[in-house]
């Protein structure tokens, strides 16, 4: 093409049509980027490019001043809530609504043999004072010094009000100790006699303590719950005949029984309970016709039986005060287990033997009555199935010892 003249340039000649430039083959790829960027600036080909202006950023990154805001924030509302609380306390502190006015707003419940004197000594001292400053666990461990009482709780009602709870503890004896008859829990746990005239069907206790150890206590009425399931076991309800279980000796527990002919001490040693006392029962009443006066039965050993046993060195116990007995009785406490335990002179026992198989005299041993046993152990035939040998026990309120009489086989032998 010949090259005109002029310095002019027409834009046909600068951009050539779309399909002129495109039946031409690019002689390399600098070529097409060229043309490119020519295309996308054709409408403005000889103005300057516009220069980017960059933002004018802040100091910190956005996200460390967005961790700013929300810290700021929280702090604010904490500031918020801790004067807020501020102004409750004070004002819960210093209100008289939040005030005990009186005992009227401390409730009660599980009372029974614990009055409510017991448990307003205790709680007394708060009525007029804030209820969010009372201890209430301290009061809690107060009430459980209460001897009634096995466990308590106390809570706090908004605004002014008070609520304990007693649970009592459940009495499975009483209990001499010294000139007083008191109740006995399960573990040994002693309680005075409730002023509610309530009335209770259990044996009396001997042998505890106050000043001993509780767990000496517990282990004592250890064995008192097992005597008394042994002998209740099977509905037979042996335990309604006993007025009276010493635990002085574990080796050795001794039970009064009562009987319409009178009270009767047994010797059950430390095991069988059930076994002997079913022994007792069932020769009570020919014993009862072979001596003059039953007063003791020893159990103890296999194979031998000992009625009216020696009873040396036994103790004697504090009699009790008019006003004791008579609140011991209305709480259903047996005559005879009231009675002050004085020891009788010591005595000839009767030792019954070969228990495999004796018939104890009946009518005729009053023939030989005239005739003065002698003194020391006799031998008699026996019909008990198991038996113990005899040992020095408690007295069991007796003025006189009585002497057994012979039987006929030992009157015969004389004779002769």
């Amino acid at each position: 093409m010949a090259r005109r003249s002029g310095s002019t340039i027409s834009r046909e000649e600068l951009y050539p049509p779309a399909d002129e430039r495109a039946g031409r083959e690019p002689e390399n790829a600098l070529d097409d980027a060229r043309l490119l960027d020519l295309d996308a600036e054709e409408e403005s080909p000889f103005l300057r490019a516009q220069k980017r202006v960059s933002a004018r950023r802040g100091s910190l990154p956005r996200k460390t001043a967005t961790r700013l805001l929300w810290a700021a924030a929280v702090a604010t509302l904490l500031l918020f809530t801790g004067a807020g609380i501020a102004g409750l306390y004070h004002y819960g502190e210093h209100s008289w609504r939040f005030r005990v006015e009186s005992s009227d707003d401390i409730g009660l419940k599980g009372l029974e043999s614990v009055s409510r004197s017991q448990v307003m000594e205790v709680m007394g001292g708060d009525i007029g004072r804030n209820v969010f400053f009372i201890p209430l666990a301290q009061r809690q461990e107060q009430l459980e010094q209460i001897p009634w009482v096995e466990s308590a709780s106390v809570m706090r009602f908004v605004p002014n009000r008070l609520r304990i709870e007693i649970h009592e503890r459940t009495p499975v004896a009483f209990a001499r100790v010294g000139s007083q008859i008191l109740l006995a829990d399960a573990t040994g746990a002693l309680m005075e006699l409730p002023a509610n005239k309530k009335k209770y069907s259990f044996p009396v206790i001997l042998g505890i303590n106050a000043g001993e150890p509780p767990s000496t206590r517990t282990a004592r009425m250890k064995i008192f719950n097992e005597l008394i399931r042994e002998l209740d076991s099977g509905g037979a309800h042996y335990s309604q005949d006993l007025s009276e279980v010493d635990l002085s000796d574990p080796d050795d527990v001794k039970v009064v029984a009562n009987h319409a002919d009178g009270v009767v001490l047994v010797h059950l040693g430390s095991s069988n309970y059930l076994d002997r006392y079913k022994i007792f029962v069932a020769h009570l009443q020919e014993w009862r016709q072979q001596f003059d006066k039953l007063e003791s039965v020893d159990l103890r050993y296999d194979r031998q039986i000992i009625v009216n046993p020696d009873l040396q060195g036994t103790a004697k116990q504090a009699p009790l005060s008019a006003t004791a007995a008579r609140r011991a009785m209305a709480a259903g406490v047996k005559p005879a287990a009231l009675i002050s335990h004085i020891g009788p002179t010591p005595k000839s026992a009767s030792r019954v033997t070969d228990t495999s198989s004796v018939k104890v005299a009946k009518k005729p041993a009053k023939k030989t009555a005239k005739r003065k046993p002698a003194r020391g152990a006799h031998s008699t035939p026996a019909t008990a199935k198991d038996a113990t040998q005899a040992a020095p026990t408690v007295g069991q309120g007796v003025s006189k010892a009585a002497s057994p009489k012979p039987s006929p086989a030992i009157a015969r032998e004389r004779e002769q």
